[in-house]
């Protein structure tokens, strides 16, 4: 699953002639001879077979474009970390996922069948770099030809938006793939970004905004990030004035204080989440890349509380609000839609962090001074009892998911950073590893390859660190040549 196009490959006959088999049960070919078939068609074919549909069968039909070219029989190791093969239709990584032997990675309905697998049925295209980098947007005309002559079946899901983490130093891809970082100083708000795809990063740059702040980011609709930024006093945003562009000055966006964060709908319209001393309040887009409604409050809330948004399987929305006495949790009723009251959720802690397994079900961790605990859905709407997993007390925390799928989770407190990873995809946890020393902020966010990359602050600056195999880590470094802020 590599950001490289292939050019297309010469077909072997037996491969051929399977693709001309499948074409012709679909009544794709109507007397064509297979060397005069888009091999688009094929990946279309094999996709519908999978269960991809509509919208979801078109992303699908592009991604394996902007992999394989569609071809079968494609191999890639270039520029794999660590070395590796990315294989047939939709380039099926043999170290991040194993369970996918040859046999299957080169046979053109299996390869499919595992993309299925893999991308939760159409909705979380993150463990393909083409996607992540927005490669597959190049040939989204030629996948939606073919999804038509194979009569566009529909309709199907479309891709899931997934929530970043919010705090004090957050990170989200730009459109072209590119990792962006942000961190609060106690004069204001720092920036830095990669120089390429999966690559370096610049230098620091102070953007002002306001100081000592809670931060959280997302994505609009037409792929521009969105920044906002609270402290006790001001709430400020500012936004990309083109997708993986400059960034606008910052704008009034409310009153001051303790949290926020940020998710999108399912029709792409951001809804931000702030928190305060009398509970949690929401604005909204109106439209998809549009303006903001006013503020409502949200029917309460935990005061002051740490806030953190996912999305369910379906796509709607949940919010999670932290406090030192409870725990809550809202949600919407419907896609897009309203929202149902608070319930609670457990008790008080420091902190949380929540994610998705690969099927989708959302996974809440959150700390304490005796460790860190973590609860998840058993079904769309029923979720675990609360369940001790050890770690360090009152850490700071978040979580973030590896190219095949493991949810990892990495917490850091004064005087420790620690790690703790599913020991298979949608799996029970292993036991919490020494990931570093201490800090007082952690946020983890994915390269356009796949690979996490960890961002720990400290009074020192902002330091990184990033997967280098499927259970090795770099080193500790600065992001460049500078520190970057402290961040208290």
């Amino acid at each position: 699953m590599r950001t490289a196009r292939r050019s297309p490959r010469a077909l072997p006959l037996t491969v051929l002639s399977a693709f001309a088999s499948l074409l012709l049960a679909a009544g794709v070919l109507g007397g064509a001879s297979p060397a005069q078939a888009a091999t688009s068609d094929l990946c279309a074919q094999v996709g519908y077979n999978a269960g991809f549909r509509g919208d979801g069968l078109v992303t699908a039909v592009a991604v394996a474009l902007a992999e394989s070219s569609c071809d079968p029989s494609a191999t890639n190791t270039t520029n794999n970390t660590p070395p590796s093969r990315d294989r047939g239709l939709w380039q099926i990584n043999d170290y991040w996922h194993p369970e996918v032997d040859d046999a299957c990675a080169y046979d053109a309905q299996c390869n499919a069948n595992a993309a299925y697998t893999i991308s939760n049925g159409g909705t979380n295209w993150q463990p393909w770099s083409t996607y992540n980098a927005g490669v597959h947007r190049r040939h989204l005309d030629e996948a939606r030809a073919a999804v038509d002559r194979l009569g566009r079946p529909g309709p199907g899901p479309a891709p899931l938006v997934y929530p970043a983490e919010s705090g004090r130093v957050v990170s989200a891809r730009s459109s072209d793939g590119r990792l962006e970082v942000f961190a609060a100083g106690a004069d204001g708000v720092h920036h830095a970004w990669q120089l390429a795809v999966n690559g370096a990063w610049s230098d620091w740059e102070r953007l002002a905004g306001p100081g000592g702040a809670e931060l959280a980011i997302a994505p609009n609709a037409d792929g521009r990030l969105e920044l906002f930024a609270i402290n006790g006093n001001t709430f400020q945003h500012r936004y990309q004035l083109a997708p993986s562009g400059a960034w606008s000055g910052w704008e009034a966006f409310g009153g001051g204080g303790r949290d926020i964060a940020v998710g999108a709908n399912g029709d792409g319209r951001l809804e931000v989440f702030a928190s305060g001393p009398v509970g949690v309040f929401h604005k909204y887009q109106t439209a998809p890349d549009g303006g903001w409604a006013e503020w409502e409050p949200t029917g309460g809330g935990p005061a002051d509380g740490r806030l953190e948004v996912e999305k369910s399987p379906d796509g709607r929305l949940e919010v999670f609000a932290l406090n030192g006495e409870v725990f809550q949790h809202q949600y919407q009723t419907a896609v897009n839609g309203g929202w149902s009251a608070w319930e609670e959720f457990g008790g008080g802690g420091r902190d949380l962090t929540v994610d998705h397994n690969q099927d989708g079900r959302i996974e809440v961790f959150a700390s304490g001074p005796v460790g860190v605990f973590h609860k998840y859905m058993t079904s769309p709407t029923s979720w675990s009892g609360w369940e001790p997993t050890g770690g360090p007390a009152d850490a700071q925390l978040t979580s973030e998911r590896s190219p095949d799928g493991r949810v990892e989770v990495f917490a850091i407190n004064g005087s420790v950073a620690r790690h703790l990873w599913q020991t298979g995809v949608n799996a029970p946890y292993g036991q919490w590893a020494d990931y570093g020393g201490g800090g007082t902020e952690i946020t983890a966010a994915a390269n356009a390859d796949g690979r996490i990359e960890v961002f720990g602050t400290s009074r020192a600056g902002v330091y990184h660190k990033w997967q280098t195999g499927f259970s090795s880590w770099s080193e500790w470094a600065w992001l460049n040549s500078t520190a970057g802020p402290a961040v208290d």
